[in-house]
């Protein structure tokens, strides 16, 4: 029996037009509806399915710790294996002085924990982010995202920030003694998955060092070896003060967090005491997920094998009405010639049994973001529907 009635009637919505798909189950790359109709899945939940869809692992870790236990004390309280295990993980394969996470419960609050601590760090109040910008939707969130169209109904938000646009040094000297903190994504998603150029992020960390600013980089779109490293500032040659991480750190499951070192984090422990708290944060459950996702990611070669991957797929979808692909690894985007053409393509896709989806801000994009397990030949199935369906395309 379907559920599209009840979906419409009792679920809040996101937008005047959900796809609507109903689904039944889902497996490695694919998501499969109620009659059992398969998609081939090139969106990964928006970047969060890293080891695609009921991984096998990520699933006995689960049930592991659900027969164990689940939530028992708020957030810092009790010593609980999994997040004891996760976190010590996360700081063997981060690079110094990067050494103590903070677990919340969804990337959005990451960035809110991260933007106090960086308060409370400095004891300034401004905080600069990047036009475009994309970091949730939460009030702080909101405050440092850079597209004033989805924020103007919402106001007032916080004060003290300021944009700057991203790849522009020429810009930087808005960071001064008056900032706390630079909060920029390692590559900006909504924007258009747009890569650092000509070393900007080390010119944002040296003017971040000589103004005793924080440098805070959102990690929770490219996190996770989606890049072809853990983290995506690993190929750009800096180390932030605050890192943020979210979507694919959880295997499936809802997650966030933000690493420090140990001088910074510890200053959420007192003055005030509990300077940030969760109750669900380090969810013993989750934080099973979250390192059965991690040690496959390290352990396999799955890092190496998406920069393979990203290069089948930019020789595989040249086409007339594709400008450029934009991104790096399995965090891809399709600029298309026109947002019409977008649109038709992720609508027809579908119908053909491929997901794609849009980006927040550069409305030609097409976001391509599989699973890291996606096979090669899935690959070639998903492009070659893309460019039949491109080819059926009156211009």
């Amino acid at each position: 029996m379907s559920n599209l009635d009840d979906f419409y009637k009792y679920q809040a919505q996101t937008s005047p037009h959900p796809l609507a798909l109903e689904i039944s189950k889902a497996e490695g790359s694919y998501i499969y509806d109620i009659d059992n109709n398969a998609y081939l899945d090139f969106v990964a939940g928006v970047s969060a399915n890293t080891l695609g869809h009921s991984n096998p692992k990520v699933i006995e870790a689960i049930k592991q710790q659900v027969d164990q236990y689940m939530h028992v004390m708020v957030y810092g309280e009790y010593i609980q294996q999994p997040a004891v295990a996760l976190t010590k993980l996360l700081a063997s394969e981060l690079p110094a002085p990067l050494e103590a996470t903070y677990l919340v419960n969804s990337g959005t609050e990451a960035i809110e924990g991260a933007i106090k601590l960086a308060k409370r760090a400095t004891g300034r109040a401004t905080v600069i982010s990047a036009k475009n910008a994309y970091h949730g939707n939460t009030m702080g969130a909101m405050s440092v995202m850079g597209i004033e169209s989805r924020k103007r109904a919402f106001r007032p938000l916080i004060p003290g920030v300021k944009f700057i646009e991203f790849n522009n040094p020429d810009e930087l000297n808005q960071i001064t003694h008056k900032t706390a903190a630079v909060i920029l994504e390692t590559i900006q998603g909504g924007a258009g998955f747009i890569q650092p150029q000509n070393d900007y992020l080390k010119k944002v960390r040296q003017r971040c060092d000589e103004t005793g600013s924080l440098l805070i980089l959102d990690e929770i779109q490219p996190g996770f070896g989606r890049t072809g490293k853990l983290f995506g500032f690993m190929n750009y040659g800096i180390v932030p003060d605050i890192v943020v991480m979210g979507k694919g750190m959880g295997g499936g499951m809802p997650v966030g967090a933000f690493t420090a070192s140990h001088k910074l984090m510890n200053l959420l422990k007192d003055h005030p005491k509990q300077g940030h708290i969760t109750t669900f944060g380090g969810h013993p459950v989750i934080a099973a997920a979250c390192l059965a996702t991690l040690k496959e990611v390290i352990n396999s070669d799955l890092q190496e094998k998406t920069l393979e991957k990203e290069q089948l797929f930019r020789k595989l979808l040249i086409h007339p009405l594709i400008n450029e692909i934009r991104g790096k690894g399995l965090m891809l985007a399709l600029i298309m010639k026109n947002e019409e053409i977008t649109n038709h393509l992720v609508m027809e896709c579908m119908k053909h049994g491929l997901v794609l989806f849009w980006l927040l801000v550069e409305t030609r994009a097409v976001r391509i973001t599989p699973p890291l397990t996606i096979s090669n030949d899935e690959i070639k199935q998903g492009c070659d529907i893309i460019l039949k369906v491109l080819n059926q395309y009156n211009v």
